[in-house]
């Protein structure tokens, strides 16, 4: 979720878009039939040279499309009148083709805006709209039926940093490696067209617009196909709690896309519910379905669900969610949802009052992490103590907070998590987020010792949850993450960079007047650029890489820690700073996965079952952190029949293995 607190910016600023060019408009005729349409909003290419367009402009007596011959400001163009229909909406056809250019004229005003459901916009959100026709691009991925959310390996990516150029077409050149480590799916951060040079993309304002700014919707069909024939699901992260502050000129057709009956941490909150709330609620799910079928997008992670209000008897996210489904036909679909309250109803089914997701974003699990790892428990962490009970009880019931008392909100938090299975919860100790709420958006590992980064790299590749690995961190990238965006003129950038950093401020080690002087700021484009990803470091971080690399292998190809075999796993806390997970195989084939993020213990004596081998077996290492080849100090006997050794900041994989000689005899005592 973006951490710019948007409602608090001053009044957003559009700029006028192009006028009308007198001396060159005419006005054409229009085709007022209703050809069958795939989507109700937006530009669709017809076969006999013409496409129809339809748009909900409740707000408008009469709409023109205005047809350009480029997106250049002094062009010429021609107007043809659309019909008015039921409930707002208007529609027609026009002589008009792939690649031609487009705006609407509102009442015969002197400016045209661009199209709410545009499918390309060329020069941007202020720029002309451009039809595309998705059926010229030649898939190749027939045969793909998508992913289900168990098993995966889940690798979040900014596409305008993961690369040196920052598109589509290059990224599509590393998947490949992605596919070799053992990453199945990844989280694409939002893509929707926003303004500026640069930017996270949760101020999107063209929903259904690929940002130009890496390349056209078809390099980003080709990035798609490509990553299905490499056996990648691609799912996208989409922003539909609020509209960013620049460029949006949903105003110009209806008021009633807003609502002022709720707060809304981004920005105005969006009338889900409300009076002529309809026509809002099918943009949105149109949108998901328009993803899905002419991007064949595999899913999506919905961006702070919290803010998407919404009291109607069908949550806006679940129905989306199932239109989705719906237009995926065969192929699976991943949807999971970033939901700060952490409302579990929202993966359970909907039989039971649920929205049917897959999957939540688990952020106890990272706040427990950044405390273990850091000692660093201000701000948002305050509840936390990075103590083993907490590792324990995230990889048994997901959530930590469940309807407890939560003295950061001074409020309770969280709902019951009982019956949801472990991999629903999505665990991570990096994503966009988190990496960027720190004065200098520096890496996890700088922030610990390389003994508890490995450590805690274990657990989180081989608990029970679904894991995220936030783009670079396999190979121990040194670039940072930054808060980056270039939308709006100066007075919005200022204002931006202001509310930046009073949220950074209720850190109070980043709220000093010294640090908050040199606080990098989000519109510099050397921010932006110090955050693309140096894949020369796969070498050079050789260890980092071999230690992700070995970790995921050892996930996917034991069924135990893969939990196809598993049929639960259990905890115990071993000392201060280590604990043991027990993962219980249906056919009795255990491992065990012990941590320690403190100081050398030693278990002696050891009265917790969880450490016990069934009779006739033995626990043999089967995987440790500590192996010179990740940089560690090599590896040690952990268990014999006297002890456990648990060296100091230390995670150990053992499996069971069949006893060769009978165990040793209790010695007699006198």
């Amino acid at each position: 979720m973006l951490t710019l607190p948007i409602a608090k910016m001053p009044n957003a600023k559009t700029k006028a878009p192009h006028s009308r060019d007198v001396a060159h408009g005419r006005t054409d005729s229009v085709n007022v039939s209703h050809p069958t349409r795939r989507y109700p909003i937006g530009a669709e290419v017809l076969e006999d040279g013409q496409t129809h367009f339809r748009t909900w402009a409740p707000k408008a007596k009469r709409i023109d499309v205005v047809l350009e011959s480029s997106a250049a400001k002094e062009v010429p163009r021609t107007f043809h009148p659309l019909s008015g229909e039921e409930d707002g909406y208007f529609s027609g056809s026009a002589p008009a083709r792939a690649g031609d250019c487009y705006r609407f004229r509102v009442d015969n005003a002197e400016h045209f805006h661009p199209d709410p459901a545009s499918r390309f916009q060329p020069q941007g959100p202020h720029g002309s709209s451009c039809i595309v026709d998705p059926g010229s691009f030649k898939w190749s991925d027939d045969e793909w039926r998508g992913k289900k959310l168990k098993g995966q390996i889940i690798y979040e990516m900014h596409v305008g940093t993961f690369t040196r150029q920052g598109t589509w077409a290059a990224a599509a050149e590393q998947l490949q490696e992605l596919a070799r480590i053992g990453v199945t799916v990844i989280e694409m951060m939002p893509i929707a067209d926003f303004p500026g040079n640069f930017g996270w993309g949760y101020d999107g304002v063209d929903l259904f617009a690929p940002t130009r700014l890496y390349g056209t919707p078809d390099d980003l069909r080709s990035f798609i196909d490509r990553a299905h024939s490499l056996n990648l699901a691609v799912i996208l992260d989409v922003v539909y709690n609020h509209f960013g502050p620049d460029g949006n000129y949903l105003r110009v057709f209806s008021e009633d896309y807003f609502s002022p009956k709720y707060e809304n941490d981004w920005g105005e909150s969006i009338n889900f519910d409300g009076a002529n709330s309809g026509p809002v609620r099918e943009f949105f799910i149109t949108n998901g379905r328009y993803w899905t079928e002419e991007f064949h997008f595999d899913g999506f992670r919905f961006d702070a669900t919290q803010d998407v209000k919404d009291e109607s008897d069908e949550y806006l996210i679940g129905a989306i969610g199932r239109a989705a489904r719906l237009a995926a036909g065969n192929r699976s679909l991943i949807l999971v949802a970033e939901n700060e309250p952490q409302e579990s109803k929202m993966v359970r089914p909907r039989s039971e009052g649920g929205d049917d997701l897959d999957g939540l974003w688990n952020d106890d699990f990272h706040h427990a992490a950044i405390v273990a790892l850091t000692g660093r428990n201000e701000a948002y962490y305050t509840d936390y103590l990075g103590a083993p009970q907490e590792f324990i009880s995230a990889a048994k019931y997901g959530y930590l907070f469940q309807g407890q008392p939560y003295s950061w909100q001074a409020a309770p938090r969280g709902s019951p998590t009982f019956g949801i299975p472990a991999e629903a919860f999505v665990a991570f100790i990096e994503n966009h987020d988190q990496v960027s709420n720190t004065a200098f958006g520096e890496r996890v590992r700088f922030q610990t010792s390389p003994g508890r980064y490995r450590a805690m790299t274990a657990l989180l590749l081989l608990g029970p949850w679904t894991p995220l690995l936030f783009q670079g961190q396999e190979f121990g990238s040194s670039r940072p993450f930054l808060f980056f965006t270039d939308v709006g003129d100066q007075a919005m950038k200022e204002g931006i960079r202001k509310g930046r950093f009073k949220f950074l401020a209720q850190f109070p080690s980043l709220s000093s007047d010294e640090t908050q002087r040199i606080l990098p700021a989000p519109d510099d484009p050397e921010i932006f650029s110090r955050c693309k990803l140096d894949f020369s470091e796969r070498q050079t971080n050789r260890q980092s890489y071999d230690l992700h690399l070995d970790l995921i292998k050892l996930r996917r190809e034991n069924s135990i820690f893969g939990g196809e075999k598993t049929r639960n796993v259990d905890g115990a806390v071993l000392g201060p700073a280590s604990f043991v997970l027990r993962y219980f195989a249906n056919d009795g084939d255990d491992c065990l996965l012990v941590v320690n993020l403190g100081i050398r213990q030693k278990l002696e004596p050891a009265p917790e079952p969880l450490l016990a081998p069934p009779l006739g077996f033995r626990w043999e290492t089967l995987w440790m952190s500590e192996s010179p080849r990740y940089g560690g100090g090599g590896p040690v006997v952990v268990v014999t029949e006297e002890n456990w050794i648990l060296p100091a900041e230390t995670a150990v994989a053992l499996h069971l293995v069949r006893e060769t000689e009978p165990r040793r005899r209790p010695k007699r005592r006198q």
